[in-house]
């Protein structure tokens, strides 16, 4: 019963999403804010993982990018929320570049195994647990696990989306996210979470190919 209620929530986040980004590109600046609103949220987190207490500086940059291009985009609510993405992330690495060190908190992706997994587990991970907690812990992961989850539990990409972002296969990237979920998990039940609640869009936390 979660589950579709989740997809139905997931449907109506990235419908409305759509719509703005629609209007946002006729020169609507009321929803360019609105779709500013819904996506930066998650892409701040991400950026947070990947470059620390450099994200603030590193997002607007994207954002301005993301500006001048908006015209160039095609695709829907959940495109947009895997451009964005890649937009983002091609700045963070620009930024981590032009710095020539690796800060303690960068997530910068790693050949990862490919071993069979599911996100099965997924929906037990994140379920109570603050942002701010979750993307401390998320830095803890091995990079290309953090990376990973980073996309597909606060940016709200599926699983394909993730893997375009980064360039890898699908069940690579679906395989470096269940293990980091997996470990996630296992920290939960060992009691060492704070309280609160995670924000993240509706429907990340599924498997899907």
């Amino acid at each position: 019963m979660r589950r579709g209620g989740d997809q139905r929530r997931a449907s109506a986040y990235d419908a409305e999403l759509g719509l703005a980004v629609s209007r946002a590109q006729q020169g609507d600046e009321e929803a360019f804010a609105t779709a500013y609103r819904l996506v930066h949220p998650g892409l701040l987190g991400y950026m947070r993982g990947l470059v620390g207490e450099d994200a603030e500086d590193v997002a607007s940059d994207a954002w301005l990018e993301i500006a001048r291009d908006l015209k160039r985009f095609r695709g829907d609510g959940a495109g947009f929320r895997g451009w964005t993405a890649t937009i983002a992330r091609h700045r963070a690495l620009d930024h981590l570049r032009k710095q020539k060190r690796r800060p303690r908190t960068t997530l910068i992706e790693r050949d990862v195994l490919e071993l069979p997994g599911r996100t099965d587990t997924a929906d037990e991970v994140l379920e109570s647990i603050s942002t701010q907690w979750a993307i401390a812990q998320i830095a803890r992961l091995p990079p290309d696990q953090a990376e990973a989850v980073l996309l597909r539990v606060v940016v709200a990409l599926d699983g394909p989306a993730a893997a375009r972002v980064l360039g890898k296969r699908p069940g690579a990237v679906r395989t470096a996210a269940y293990r980091g979920l997996r470990r996630l998990a296992e920290q939960l039940t060992s009691g060492s979470r704070e309280e609160g609640t995670v924000a993240v869009a509706p429907g990340t936390l599924r498997d899907e190919t």
